[in-house]
C-alpha cells in the first residue's frame, strides 16, 4: 500500500497545479455565490428630493440599528454609478414616507437588508399615525415604553438559551467546499481505470503485491488529498475570514471525514461501471453538479418537499452530511445528535465500496 501511496503522492508532487486550483476554487465560489467575507456590510442611500439632506440624516439615523448592517450617505449620481459597475452590490433610495431598493445582483444579503429596512420603514409610518391622532410628538413616550413594558417578550433556543440563527453563507461555504471535494476524490479514484489501460495494473498483480494493498493504496491516498482540501478551506474561512462555522471543528472534520468515505465509495462504484478514464470523465463530471441541487445544498432547509426528490437525495452522502453539519454550526448538537446521519453515510459507503470494487474486479477478468 505504501509504494501506491508513495507513487500517487509523486505524481501530484510533480502536477500540484490542479490541486491547488481546485482548493482556490471552493474558496473563490464560496465568497462570489455566498456575498463575500463576513463583515459589517455598508449600504449606500441616497435621496433625490427637494429636501434630500434633511429626509437622509433622518433616515440614516433610523436606519443604523443593526449592528451587522451600517448605511452612509452617498452622492445619488455615485450610488447609481457604483450599481452599475458593480462596485456596489445595493443602494438604498430614501423618499419622505418610501424607499427603493437598488441592486447589482441578487445575493443572499440582500434580503436581510431588504427585510431590515422594511421593518424601519413600517415602523416609522406606525408612529407616524399614531402622533396625527394624538397630534404631539408621543416617540421619546413610547420608546420609554416599549424599554420597560409590562410585558416582557424572552425567546431561547429548544436546548440552550442562546438562539439559533441560520446563515446562508455558512451553508454555501460548506456546500462549495464538499462540491469541489468531489470532484478531486473523483479524479483521484479514476486512477485505478488509468493504471488499468496503461497496463501498470497488470504489473502489480503480477508482483508480491497482494489487491487489498493496491485498493487500499488509491483509496488512501483519494482520502487524504481530499480531506487535505476541505480542512485547508475551513481553516482559511474560519480563522483567517472568521465564518462563524460553530465552535465544533473536530466534529465538522469527523462528518467531512464521513462523507469523504461515501463519496470515494460512489467514484469507484462509478468506476466499476467504465472501461477507460475518458469514459469516467464523461460521466462523473455530469452527475457530481447535479448532486447538491437534489440534495438542496444551496437552498434554505426545507425547500425540497417532493418525496423523490428526497428519496433520491437520501441515497447519497452529501443529503445527511449538510444535514449534520448544519445541525452542528447552526444548533450547537453534539455526537450523539448527529450520529444517525454518520451511520447513513458510512452504510452508502460501504455498500457503494463493495459493489465497486466487485464490478472492477469482474471486468479485470
Amino acid at each position: 500500500m505504501k509504494s501506491v501511496l508513495w507513487v500517487q503522492f509523486s505524481k501530484d508532487k510533480r502536477n500540484p497545479l490542479l490541486i491547488l486550483l481546485l482548493i482556490a476554487g471552493s474558496i473563490g465560489a464560496a465568497l462570489l455565490l455566498g456575498g463575500g467575507v463576513q463583515s459589517l456590510t455598508t449600504v449606500a442611500i441616497f435621496s433625490e428630493e427637494a429636501n434630500a439632506e434633511e429626509i437622509e440624516k433622518k433616515w440614516e439615523a433610523l436606519l443604523n440599528t443593526d449592528d451587522s448592517v451600517k448605511f452612509e450617505v452617498v452622492e445619488p449620481e455615485e450610488a447609481r454609478e457604483d450599481i452599475k459597475k458593480g462596485n456596489i452590490d445595493v443602494a438604498v433610495k430614501v423618499m419622505e414616507d418610501d424607499y427603493r431598493i437598488l441592486t447589482s445582483n441578487r445575493i443572499p444579503s440582500i434580503s436581510f437588508i431588504e427585510e431590515h429596512v422594511n421593518s424601519v420603514f413600517q415602523r416609522e409610518a406606525q408612529i407616524n399615525a399614531i402622533e396625527s391622532q394624538e397630534d404631539k410628538d408621543i416617540r421619546e413616550e413610547l420608546e420609554s415604553y416599549l424599554d420597560d413594558a409590562p410585558f416582557q417578550m424572552e425567546v431561547q433556543g429548544l436546548d440552550s438559551e442562546q438562539i439559533p440563527t441560520y446563515n446562508v453563507r455558512t451553508q454555501l461555504l460548506f456546500a462549495f467546499t464538499f462540491l469541489i471535494s468531489m470532484f478531486i476524490l473523483g479524479f483521484k479514484v479514476n486512477n485505478v481505470t488509468h493504471d488499468k489501460v496503461s497496463g501498470i495494473w497488470d504489473r502489480m498483480i503480477l508482483s508480491p503485491m497482494k489487491k487489498t494493498s493496491m485498493y487500499s493504496g488509491y483509496l488512501v491516498y483519494s482520502f487524504l488529498i481530499t480531506m487535505l482540501q476541505i480542512i485547508v478551506v475551513l481553516i482559511v474561512f474560519k480563522y483567517v475570514m472568521h465564518y462563524d462555522v460553530g465552535d465544533k471543528l473536530w466534529l465538522i472534520i469527523l462528518i467531512t471525514a464521513c462523507f469523504t468515505f461515501g463519496m470515494i465509495s460512489i467514484a469507484m462504484l462509478i468506476t466499476g461501471f467504465v472501461r477507460t478514464p475518458e469514459q469516467f470523465y464523461a460521466i462523473y463530471p455530469s452527475l457530481i453538479p447535479v448532486i447538491p441541487l437534489v440534495s438542496g445544498a444551496y437552498m434554505v432547509p426545507g425547500t425540497i418537499t417532493n418525496p423523490v426528490l428526497l428519496f433520491i437525495a437520501d441515497l447519497f452522502p452529501l443529503a445527511h452530511a449538510m444535514e449534520a453539519i448544519m445541525a452542528v454550526s447552526f444548533y450547537g448538537a453534539g455526537l450523539q445528535d448527529v450520529v444517525m446521519s454518520l451511520l447513513y453515510i458510512l452504510l452508502i459507503g460501504i455498500v457503494a465500496m463493495g459493489l465497486g470494487i466487485n464490478l472492477v474486479e469482474r471486468r479485470s477478468r
